[in-house]
């Protein structure tokens, strides 16, 4: 965190997790309970929403709006807080559109969060080096005046294309003023998982301490897909594709091809053998909307996108 963020964090804050969907579980369940309200960004990872009714919580989604290029409004987040709202969760970059919130927008929201001081927030920051065209991942963690009510999710699937190893790590806090989460967090992971599996941890340790030439060549090969694949959708007739500033995904408008989503993503698989992702799978508002994944060759991403146009020119 140092090396990314330049903030110093010690080890007594840091909780290594089988994934990062345990940092997701730990901290909706702490703060989620009937009569509670939980924010999450919609469209957005849909973990996020299953967890907050699994707890009784009451799900307020955030709108996540392609006119503001798939950011977080700090506006729009504020006007949402109530005396209800007990966590706030962040994602940025984001799945599925490959937005990346500005620095004036997250300083905005952490200036107006001073109103609310017992709304906690989940950072998830899992794509925070997936950034394109100069784009900054500004961070929670660089913002002392919240750190007392940040929890923090990182991870290794992303930045190392570690997901079957199941490796992730959150930072807590342990003040008195925090309630002590960390400590909090400790329990229930010593009486639910125990802890990660001693060869996931050492492959681990040696993404991180090895050389990160990988990880540059790769995030190369992402911004060249992440070009072919916008260019190709805004060839097709009915779809326009904004340009994701992070991540690997594109979220293309297809409103235009007079289809729902979901059944053009049913009939993309089952006719075209296109696999993707219809957009109310992120949230409502994710409607007139499509989720692909550039993780993938780019000869493969040409052919979708030739797939894709034959089907609609049927």
């Amino acid at each position: 965190m140092l090396t990314t963020t330049g903030v110093e964090v010690s080890p007594d804050n840091v909780m290594i997790m089988p994934g990062g969907k345990p940092t997701m579980y730990a901290a909706i369940v702490m703060f989620g309970e009937p009569g509670a309200d939980i924010l999450y960004p919609d469209p957005g990872f849909p973990i996020y929403r299953s967890m907050i009714e699994y707890t009784g919580a009451r799900p307020v989604p955030v709108p996540i709006r392609e006119e503001n290029g798939f950011a977080f409004s700090a506006d729009e987040t504020l006007s949402l807080l109530t005396p209800a709202t007990r966590l706030l969760i962040l994602n940025s970059p984001a799945n599925p559109t490959g937005g990346v919130t500005p620095r004036a927008e997250i300083e905005k929201l952490v200036a107006g969060l001073a109103d609310f001081p017992d709304v906690a927030i989940l950072s998830d920051e899992i794509y925070d080096v997936m950034t394109y065209d100069g784009e900054e991942h500004c961070s929670l963690l660089t913002f002392p005046e919240i750190r007392d009510r940040l929890i923090l999710l990182n991870g290794w699937s992303k930045t190392w294309a570690m997901t079957g190893w199941r490796m992730g790590w959150s930072i807590w806090p342990n003040s008195a003023a925090s309630g002590h989460l960390y400590d909090k967090v400790r329990k229930l992971a010593v009486n639910c998982w125990s802890c990660v599996n001693a060869p996931s941890q050492f492959a681990g340790i040696a993404a991180i301490d090895g050389p990160q030439d990988e990880v540059e060549k790769m995030m190369q090969a992402f911004d060249r897909r992440r070009r072919t694949v916008v260019e190709g959708l805004n060839s097709l007739e009915g779809i326009t594709c904004a340009t994701p500033k992070g991540a690997f995904y594109a979220f293309p408008n297809i409103s235009g091809t007079g289809r729902k989503a979901k059944q053009l993503a049913s009939d993309l698989l089952e006719e075209a053998g296109v696999a993707l992702i219809g957009g109310p799978d992120f949230g409502v508002h994710g409607e007139g909307y499509i989720r692909l994944s550039y993780a993938n060759s780019e000869e493969n991403i040409l052919r979708a996108i030739d797939r894709i146009g034959d089907f609609l020119a049927r």
